[in-house]
């Protein structure tokens, strides 16, 4: 399935018996993003809480749950193996990548985002309804296969500093990478990490839809990449899945999120 699907593609999809809608639309976040959207979904979307999919015994936002939870909590939601996914949210493109990162790390590759998400769909006149919460009335049958090869340590991001076999591409805006501005969380100190370079996740988007792959191409280029693994990170991991996406869009370089 292909990473990004339109909105007239998931028009014409949307009666499939397979497919199954995630809604990833968050109250707040650190970019301070402000939807006009927020009372409402497309039809039948099951609302995806990236809370509820985070390792909530963490003293970190955002960490990655354990394969036995992401099975747990994505069965409850009705999702089975043989389902095909579309993931959005009401910012355009925001959460909806770290939700379609998730996936692809627990196995599943029938997944695809939104792109141009909620306004989007919205734009093209498409019918919405208001925001509910729809709960599933069987459990589904996923199960997760988890590929390690997409998550990178804290000990391996700090072991690379040296190494340098894998470039570290810092997602946050060029203020909060040069420490220009306190970060949003307080208490926590500014700047990069070492030898990273940066690519605001604001650069790979235009009125909240993908770049074109020309546009993209031109991002990415100047930074030499060649063959080189490369790592994506932010503040807590989700605006670096939406370079992450860029990047899959137009690099045949291996990829991951720390």
């Amino acid at each position: 399935m292909e990473s990004l699907v339109s909105s007239s593609w998931l028009k014409a999809n949307i009666n499939d018996a397979n497919l199954i809608i995630l809604d990833a639309s968050q109250e707040n976040n650190k970019a301070n993003l402000i939807s006009d959207t927020e009372a409402t979904q497309i039809p039948n979307s099951m609302v995806f809480d990236l809370k509820t999919f985070s390792d909530t015994t963490s003293n970190f936002p955002n960490t990655i749950p354990s394969p036995d939870k992401f099975e747990q909590e994505v069965r409850a939601l009705g999702i089975n193996n043989s389902s095909i996914i579309v993931v959005y949210d009401n910012l355009g493109i925001y959460t909806s990548p770290r939700v379609w990162w998730l996936f692809r790390t627990m196995g599943h590759k029938n997944i695809a985002v939104l792109n141009g998400g909620l306004p989007d769909w919205i734009k093209n006149g498409f019918k919405t309804e208001n925001r509910q919460t729809y709960t599933s009335p069987r459990k589904g049958n996923f199960s997760t296969n988890f590929n390690s090869n997409l998550v990178r340590s804290f000990n391996a991001v700090k072991n690379n500093i040296e190494s340098q076999r894998e470039l570290i591409i810092d997602a946050r805006s060029h203020d909060r990478f040069h420490a220009l501005v306190p970060e949003p969380r307080k208490g926590l100190r500014g700047g990069h990490i070492s030898r990273s370079i940066n690519i605001p996740f604001q650069s790979v988007l235009a009125s909240g839809s993908f770049k074109s792959n020309e546009e993209l191409t031109k991002i990415f280029n100047p930074f030499e990449l060649a063959n080189q693994p490369l790592v994506f990170t932010c503040g807590s991991g989700i605006t670096a899945c939406i370079v992450y996406l860029a990047g899959e869009k137009i690099l045949e370089n291996t990829k991951a999120i720390y």
